[in-house]
């Protein structure tokens, strides 16, 4: 007779009937073996580094391009011939979003499996018009984006990215206070002593959009003759790096945002501080899932057990990683979950694959669909334990979040799952030993949010939120527990084999 055995005969009927009927979810830590501890932190350094290397839409787009061709993925409109199973293809929508696919081995007609995340997050952008100078200071006018608190974005040190297009179309990269050296910009704050008045006001009040101009420069041109020295200087300066005028500003994608680099956090390195886990954690989680399917074994297995066989390379279904941009701003334009991107791509596979080119094939693969909106959680906070139901409220080390229903209020704005598929995705987690839980965005009409689900539910497919459990969301420093990432893309990568 087993210790398990033995344990239970001392347990009375009412702590036996209590194991088996209430929720325990216990801490994933506690539970990961020591051969798995290795696997875990390896994988959050690689993650640590993607955000290093992508803290914009285009960048993310970029870097998820490089690594899909380094598994042997193929530009969809370079294919020729038929597709058969296996084949392995991705598609890169404008520099800012991309949709990679692995073909299966059943009929796209069955449906596919999408695992869709976002990868833009809130940041400040440089208007069209944006370099002024005041008080001989060279200064930067800004327009927020996505949901910020104002206020957390002064005094850090930020970095500029993006991209300007110059005289004959020539893109022009920028990339300036992320490397060692390199100068970085801020937005300033009042200092105490003069901020009495300004401390009165509400949070929401003190410090509006349009308070939130970056500092960019304080040496004046040396001429006596021209007015707005310093402004002149700046503007030479660029001239001389990047060959620009300041109407080249206009129709920019220019973006400010945090200096700092991926970190560990606490004593036990077990959690990752940087900007933009909301939602290039899941959208990382995602791309190396359908990495690993492309290539069994690339990624060093843990407890999800060990690398597949080269068969495994070919999927029963086909499957899809779906990253969007905009989704901080409702998903619109066409880099968006709003857009028919997704759609587009399916419908050429379809066609490429030789199921037909109809409306109604695709339609009928879409119907068939399941997908997972990857995105992140608020995790509960004991610093603020009155906005949370501790009873659905996501926890850090406790696994992948399930968000059954999305939305505020009275789930106004967004996305509710059926309960079918619900139980699904329970019993793929939990056939897998994944560890998984529920996650409500607060109380009830405490606030709440959206996702890119609603988009693709409108379509016909099966769609359920799930995540990652994130500490000051939307801050320019944002925390998640790397066990979470690591269950996160296990999770993906189970249903994207078996969904």
């Amino acid at each position: 007779m087993g210790g398990d055995d033995r344990q239970n005969e001392t347990k009375s009927e009412g702590e036996l009937l209590r194991e088996k009927l209430f929720v325990n979810k216990k801490n994933s830590w506690e539970e990961a073996e020591p051969e798995e501890l290795e696997g875990i932190h390896r994988f959050a350094e690689d993650y640590k580094d993607f955000l290093n290397r992508g803290k914009t839409e285009r960048e993310c787009t970029s870097r998820a391009e490089e690594l899909l061709r380094a598994r042997g993925f193929s530009d969809i409109d370079t294919l020729k011939g038929p597709l058969s199973p296996g084949a392995k293809l991705y598609r890169n929508n404008r520099g800012k979003s991309l949709v990679a696919a692995v073909i299966g081995r059943a009929p796209l007609s069955g449906g596919v499996n999408i695992v869709g995340a976002h990868i833009d997050s809130p940041r400040i952008d440089l208007k069209d018009n944006p370099l002024y100078e005041e008080g001989e200071f060279a200064l930067l006018d800004t327009h927020y984006y996505g949901g910020i608190k104002n206020y957390q974005w002064t005094t850090i040190p930020l970095a500029l990215h993006g991209v300007l297009i110059g005289p004959e179309g020539k893109v022009i990269e920028i990339r300036v206070g992320e490397e060692e050296g390199d100068p970085v910009f801020t937005v300033t704050d009042l200092l105490p002593h003069l901020a009495r008045e300004q401390m009165q006001k509400k949070v929401s009040e003190f410090l509006t959009g349009e308070d939130l101009d970056i500092l960019a420069g304080s040496r004046p041109f040396r001429d006596s003759k021209v007015k707005e020295k310093v402004k002149l200087n700046l503007l030479n300066l660029l001239y001389e790096r990047y060959g620009i005028v300041e109407q080249d500003f206009a129709g920019g994608e220019l973006e400010f945002v945090p200096a700092h680099k991926a970190r560990d956090v606490g004593f036990d390195r077990s959690m990752i501080g940087a900007y933009g886990h909301d939602d290039r954690s899941c959208a990382w989680a995602a791309l190396q899932a359908i990495l690993e399917i492309a290539l069994p074994g690339a990624i060093p297995p843990g407890s999800a057990g060990k690398a597949p066989s080269d068969g495994a390379a070919v999927p029963e279904k086909t499957v899809i990683c779906f990253l969007s941009d905009k989704e901080e701003i409702g998903s619109a334009g066409n880099t968006g979950a709003q857009s028919r991107m997704l759609e587009n791509c399916i419908a050429q596979i379809c066609e490429s694959a030789g199921e037909g080119a109809s409306e109604l094939a695709l339609r009928r693969v879409l119907d068939r669909s399941a997908m997972l909106s990857a995105d992140v959680n608020s995790a509960y906070d004991p610093n603020y334990d009155s906005v949370y139901d501790k009873k659905n409220a996501s926890f850090f080390g406790k696994g992948l979040v399930l968000s059954k229903a999305t939305g505020s209020g009275g789930k106004f704005g967004g996305s509710e799952a059926n309960a079918e598929f619900y139980r699904k995705l329970r019993d793929i987690l939990d056939r897998n030993r994944i560890p998984w839980q529920y996650g409500d965005l607060g109380k009830v009409d405490k606030g709440g949010g959206g996702t890119i689900a609603k988009y693709p539910a409108n379509l016909g497919i099966e769609v359920l939120d799930c995540g990652i459990p994130v500490l000051s969301m939307h801050s320019p420093f944002e925390v998640i527990s790397k066990i979470d990432l690591y269950s996160t893309w296990r999770a993906y990568l189970a249903f994207l084999r078996e969904a």
